[in-house]
């Protein structure tokens, strides 16, 4: 994969710090620092909103009035919900052999968040990256809803936390130093793990962390960095997992050495949200050979043995009569119907010359992790402890107490990395299974999910149907209506704690909450007049999830679509008519980029085309251009790619890169291949053979990815990188083919014998 390097601004070498002086606002934060507690030096940071200043917003005229996303996104509303408990968020000890640790309050999903933030502690520390330890916390109930991974929000909420930490840490080392030699501080600097005298003198932060542990405590302003004398952050750097993960070294949930835990698994109804009935062969079961112990649940029979194997072979041995689920009767072509029912009618219903209409219908996609659902649970003498990946662990462990009957002071939940997510271990269906089965069976539980288990019960993005209408005038667009509707998102985990998480469980709670993060992520980026957005949920009882970039991925996908359409009608370049038609001019760099690098407008063989879209989400954005060969338009493939994104501030580029790669990657799976079939109540597809998510010979060979430059805060990642490459690959595919594409994804055959139920 060709990638072409980021030119990065200018940055400093070092700087001159002053512990205990008072210092004016920087970046409009004022950094209130404590010492907590220890040997060693450890420290906390809070954010002083006293000091805060108001914003500067400029005011750029357009025909479209701002909507409630450009003001106010998700990962704001979030940040805001977090502000609270921002002093309790983050701690940063200096160890006496001179290493720094902070616990991560948020979950490493494979997305480097733990590169990135300790790319953030060192730089404020000028300490060497492979110095700074970054383990995942606990489940820490005190930050109320400041412990929840999602909705692109974790480096934008912990940016100015740990940056105040890390600054403490390095004024109060400093002070340490001045101490010791009687000198004043500010003089003093950093660098490389050492505080540094003019006269030569230096003294390594490990020697320095007991001295500066036992300093008088008081009320010390730290100013962190600006973002101008930035040596590490804003360079490319590699993950620091990376060696365990490609070695398999990497601890995941299934490797821990838990005392006692049994390989557990489960038997699962042939229906969504089935229930057992009745066990008819138990006793042969329990004497098949390393069995253990059967237990009924309530998602299935569960099976302990002495190895994953004997588990397995009993799990499938079992004869077991099944209850009713919840959507027996359901299969793709009424789940449709009922979409369409529910999308709210287009106004007025009336088809004008000057109108262009669409529909557009999107299958359920399986979140599909590499690592399924899994977890270790020992339920034993009126406690609980838990160890599993938990986005939201917080309400995870207040569920989970609630579901044994326990006080939550008695249940701990361990987060551990996990092997993927895309939104799937916001929930924690696993430590709750396996909960349940170590309280049934009093032993310790190592529970798996097979592949099938997790593709058929797991959760799902819900399928969902578009609608659009755009009213043209003379070379414009004076109204862009968009009605959606999906099948019921569930958002029961709430904003990570109990209040909110039960909020959403009363009636008419989760669809506000699904309205509610539709309205703060689905916003069009041009200027189209009088633009209408409106979600509806079809009431199907489904496993369903937010999935990565949860409503943007269709909602956004099909707008670009719309634009291609639009600007065909009115005879315009599809890149010029968004060029002309985007609010900002921020916008238009990356547009441009991808434009200039991907020779837009080159010429192509018959059956080759390029397609371009563009997206906005969480304060970032970014453009895509693509080539695809749809000579045979039942097997497309992306032959090329250039992608350009602006996340204001750049913590680590190679990160950003590899997240707008896996971004064009789960693109080029959804809007061509792969999805979810339903059939009489149950997906059909049970394994990877049969999700047809792009393997590497459906990739691009040449991919061409640009992070822009930046020194404003930054914005988010994870969700962004979906949404324009989808728009993209679809209006490639539809100039290459001739071929307009209205249900994706785009080829969806069952083409495989479904496994037995």
């Amino acid at each position: 994969m060709a990638q072409h390097p980021t030119d990065e601004p200018t940055r400093g070498r070092h700087r001159t710090v002053h512990p205990g002086l008072r210092h004016p606002v920087v970046d409009r934060r004022r950094f209130l620092t404590y010492l907590v507690a220890g040997s060693t030096l450890t420290v906390a940071a809070k954010l002083g909103v006293d000091t805060l200043a108001p914003g500067s917003a400029s005011a750029v005229p357009t025909p479209s009035l701002p909507q409630p996303a450009d003001l106010q996104d998700l990962g704001d509303v979030l940040i805001l919900a977090g502000r609270p408990t921002d002093a309790l968020l983050f701690t940063v000890e200096v160890t006496e052999d001179g290493r720094v640790r902070a616990e991560l309050p948020r979950m490493e999903v494979g997305q480097g968040l733990t590169t990135a933030v300790a790319m953030l502690v060192a730089e404020e520390l000028d300490l060497p990256l492979d110095r700074v330890d970054m383990p995942l916390a606990p489940a820490r109930p005190e930050l109320l809803m400041n412990q929840l991974t999602g909705g692109s929000n974790s480096i934008r909420s912990v940016y100015g936390p740990v940056r105040a930490a890390a600054a403490a840490a390095r004024a109060r080392l400093c002070g340490a130093a001045a101490d010791r030699w009687g000198v004043a501080a500010v003089g003093l600097r950093t660098e490389g793990g050492r505080v540094l005298a003019a006269d030569g003198r230096s003294a390594g932060y490990g020697e320095l962390t007991r001295l500066a542990a036992s300093l008088p405590i008081d009320e010390l302003v730290a100013r962190p960095k600006s973002p101008s004398e930035f040596t590490l952050v804003g360079t490319p750097q590699p993950r620091v997992d990376a060696r365990a993960m490609v070695t398999g070294a990497f601890t995941y949930t299934l490797d821990l050495d838990i005392p006692g835990a049994t390989p557990t698994m489960v038997r699962r109804p042939p229906t969504i949200n089935g229930t057992v009935e009745q066990v008819h062969n138990e006793d042969d079961v329990r004497a098949m050979p390393g069995v253990l112990d059967i237990a009924v649940i309530e998602t299935g029979v569960a099976v302990l043995a002495e190895t994953f194997g004997q588990a397995l072979d009993a799990v499938t041995a079992l004869d077991v009569s099944w209850g009713p689920g919840t959507v027996d009767d359901l299969s793709d072509a009424a789940i449709r119907d009922e979409l369409r029912r529910a999308t709210v009618p287009l106004v007025p219903p009336i088809s004008l010359p000057d109108q262009l209409d669409f529909e557009f219908d999107w299958a359920p996609i399986s979140h599909a992790p590499m690592e399924t659902n899994s977890a270790v649970a020992d339920v034993r003498g009126g406690k609980a402890e838990i160890w599993g990946g938990m986005k939201s662990p917080i309400v995870a462990q207040q569920q989970i107490a609630k579901e044994l009957g326990l006080p939550p002071g008695k249940v701990v939940c361990h987060v551990v990395q996990a092997g993927g997510s895309f939104g799937r271990r916001l929930f924690w269906d696993g430590p709750l299974e396996a909960a349940r089965i170590s309280h049934a069976t009093g032993r310790v539980v190592k529970l798996m999910w097979s592949r099938t288990d997790d593709m058929r019960h797991g959760r799902a993005r819900p399928p969902a149907h578009h609608r659009f209408r755009a009213t043209l005038g003379p070379d414009t667009v004076l109204r862009l209506e968009h009605h959606a509707a999906f099948v019921e998102t569930d958002w029961t985990h709430g904003l990570g704690e109990i209040l909110t998480a039960t909020a959403a469980e009363l009636p008419g709670g989760n669809l506000g909450f699904a309205q509610s993060v539709f309205t703060l992520t689905v916003k069009s980026p041009y200027n189209f007049g009088a633009v209408e957005q409106v979600l509806t949920e079809a009431p199907i009882n489904m496993h369903t999830g937010a999935w990565r970039s949860v409503y943007s991925v269709s909602s956004r996908g099909c707008e670009e679509i719309v634009v291609d359409a639009v600007a065909a009608k009115l005879g315009k370049d599809p890149y010029e008519f968004r060029r002309a038609f985007l609010k900002i001019d921020a916008q238009r760099v990356v547009l441009d980029k991808v434009a200039e690098e991907g020779d837009w407008g080159r010429s192509m063989d018959d059956g080759f085309a390029q397609g371009i879209a563009f997206h906005e989400e969480y304060r970032s954005r970014t453009a895509c251009l693509v080539e695809v060969d749809g000579r045979d338009p039942r097997a497309p493939r992306v032959t090329k790619a250039v992608i350009a994104g602006d996340y204001g501030l750049p913590i680590n580029p190679r990160g950003l890169k590899a997240q707008l790669l896996g971004g064009l990657t789960d693109a080029i799976s959804v809007t061509l291949r792969a999805g979810l079939h339903i059939d009489k109540g149950l997906p059909l597809e049970g394994s990877y053979s049969q999700f047809h998510y792009a393997r590497q010979a459906d990739s691009p060979a040449d991919v061409q990815i640009f992070i822009l430059p930046g020194e404003s805060e930054p914005g988010g990642a994870g969700e962004l990188g979906v949404p324009a490459a989808a728009g993209a690959i679809a209006n490639a595919y539809a100039r290459a083919t001739g071929i307009a594409p209205r249900s994706f994804p785009i080829n969806f055959p069952v083409d495989f014998e479904p496994f037995p139920r």
